[in-house]
């Protein structure tokens, strides 16, 4: 039983840590690695999942069961007590509910490591971006995207950017007639209009927040999840909003990066 006990502990201890880093370093390899991070971070995890491997490698110099010695020299013991029959100093059984807890744990994170490995990469879906819409824009760009787009020099912008002049200009006549190129899917939009969605990522997934932009097009909206790339300009409407004029909108297979950053 202790046996197993040992087993256990270092299968939750270096077993999940150097699988997880295994994985890491092999989508990077496959350049998957940046369904989960920001690229820019790619070095550091790889770095981190490197220094995990070599750390659990050097684990197993440790006997199995090593850990449970505390510095006792368990071979100089006294002798059980003779009227009681315990040691001078005692070793506590877990408590049920520790290894209920600790089993539970352990399935769990063993289940969420197995997933990784059976399940391909998969990107975030409309559904996610949908339920992360705060009724707010969130800011993807600080006061130079700003100034940059009040130059007109907004060929490299992406929905992220421009989600930040929509939601930030003060001056939107001064953006209408811009000619845009962008990519992303379709999210419901108000009016009869859709709206173009992307997810923009900081480090990770889990801080991934949805940006869009309203669109207007003369075909209707395509189905919601469905990625397009839309060629138009940006209009001012009548209410001081911009919107994009859609002059054409084609339906794509999701891109190999389907975030920005």
């Amino acid at each position: 039983m202790r046996k197993a006990g040992f087993f256990g502990t270092r299968w939750l201890g270096v077993g999940l840590a150097a699988v997880l880093a295994v994985v890491t370093i092999s989508l990077a390899i496959t350049g998957q690695l940046g369904l989960y991070i920001n690229p820019d971070s790619t070095w550091f995890a790889v770095s981190m999942a490197v220094l995990v491997l070599v750390g659990t490698i050097a684990s197993f110099a440790l006997p199995l069961g090593a850990e449970a010695d505390h510095g006792h020299d368990h071979g100089s013991e006294p002798a059980p007590d003779v009227q009681d029959g315990t040691h001078d100093h005692d070793h506590h059984a877990p408590h049920p509910v520790a290894v209920a807890a600790t089993l539970a744990g352990g399935v769990a994170a063993s289940g969420v490591v197995v997933l990784t490995l059976v399940l391909p990469p998969a990107s975030l879906s409309a559904e996610l971006a949908m339920s992360r819409e705060v009724g707010a824009t969130p800011l993807f760009g600080g006061a130079d995207t700003i100034q940059l787009a009040s130059t007109g020099d907004t060929a490299s912008f992406g929905v992220g950017e421009w989600a930040t002049v929509f939601a930030t200009a003060t001056n939107p006549d001064a953006f209408d007639g811009d000619a845009v190129e962008l990519t992303g899917f379709v999210t419901p939009g108000e009016d009869g209009s859709f709206d173009l969605t992307r997810l923009v990522i900081t480090h990770c997934v889990i801080d991934a927040q949805p940006a869009s932009l309203p669109v207007m097009a003369a075909d209707g909206a395509p189905s919601t999840g469905q990625w397009v790339t839309i060629t138009g300009t940006v209009r001012s409407s009548s209410d001081g909003r911009l919107v994009v004029d859609a002059a054409a909108v084609a339906e794509i297979s999701e891109p190999e990066d389907p975030y920005e950053y």
